[in-house]
């Protein structure tokens, strides 16, 4: 299995395979005018230009010097979209499940964040939850089609609170930024993905649970609501990158636990070697209305 990794390193724009080790070197190739989710589209072998390819080795000791970027991230970041599936796994379906999952927007590809980033959530969030998700990225070819060129992992934090007391207001319970990993897997959609969440408080652990996702946890066909969301014309800008979380299997709320500003939440995707872990930031109101005041 192929990953793929984007990077900054000295002010360069590098890329990498592998999914790097804090312990070793790390080799990178420059990336110049290389755009890397063109190429993928087209079919191109990245392999091929990797060989005849300079490369740059990082020491160990200047590991921390390097920030690992959301995969294919595109440099204006309007040019990226956000978005997912709610209510899509087999333990969330009941009477009321309808043919097709609702989408929804998170935002453009300024609400992605990485590991060790903060989330930040709007003033006023009910309940706050994570949700430990697949992420799939698609680049919309030259002639508008969009290619799967890949999977992450990711967590789609959601005010869950306000969609429970209106469920109408999905498209705002989504409104928080979103962690994704920066390994890019280029395969086709994991069926069986296993690990834990951890979250902290005031650096003591306070609540811990295990998810389950995949394909195989998914109540629709992947194929399908694909093609149902790619049938919208709006979304088909060429060379627009589309990162879509299907959906996530119980999470901390369903457990009665309510998140708080400030805490730290560790997704372990242990069954593929991928950790994300994020401090959640929320401004309260009374902060939100003295920024105002002195402005």
């Amino acid at each position: 299995m192929t990953i793929l990794f984007e990077c900054t390193y000295r002010g360069d724009r590098y890329f990498g395979f592998g999914l790097p080790k804090a312990d070793q070197p790390l080799s990178l190739t420059p990336l110049r005018n290389l755009d890397l989710g063109k190429l993928l589209a087209e079919g191109g072998d990245i392999a091929v230009l990797l060989a005849s390819a300079e490369t740059v080795t990082v020491p160990v000791s200047e590991r921390d010097t390097v920030s690992f970027r959301p995969p294919l991230l595109p440099g204006h970041l309007g040019d990226a979209v956000v978005g997912g599936f709610m209510q899509t796994h087999n333990v969330k379906v009941d009477a009321d499940t309808p043919s097709q999952p609702n989408w929804f927007l998170k935002g453009l590809g300024d609400v992605l964040r990485t590991t060790g980033e903060e989330l930040r959530a709007p003033v006023g969030s009910v309940a706050l939850t994570e949700e430990a998700e697949v992420v799939l990225v698609h680049v919309t070819d030259a002639e508008g089609i969009p290619r799967y060129v890949g999977y992450t992992f990711g967590n789609d934090l959601t005010d869950i609170g306000r969609f429970r007391r209106h469920r109408g207001h999905l498209s705002y319970a989504k409104l928080c930024d979103a962690a994704v990993a920066p390994w890019l897997f280029l395969d086709e959609p994991p069926r069986h993905v296993t690990g834990h969440v951890t979250i902290e408080r005031d650096g003591e652990p306070c609540w811990r649970g295990d998810f389950t996702t995949g394909t195989k946890a998914l109540h629709y066909g992947l194929d399908d609501i694909m093609s149902e969301l790619f049938s919208y014309d709006a979304l088909l800008a060429p060379g627009r990158v589309h990162y879509a979380y299907i959906g996530a299997d119980r999470s901390s709320f369903h457990d009665g636990f309510r998140m708080a500003d400030r805490d730290r939440v560790t997704l372990d995707f242990a069954s593929h070697g991928v950790t994300l872990s994020n401090t959640v930031r929320c401004a309260s109101p009374t902060l939100a209305a003295a920024a105002h005041e002195g402005s």
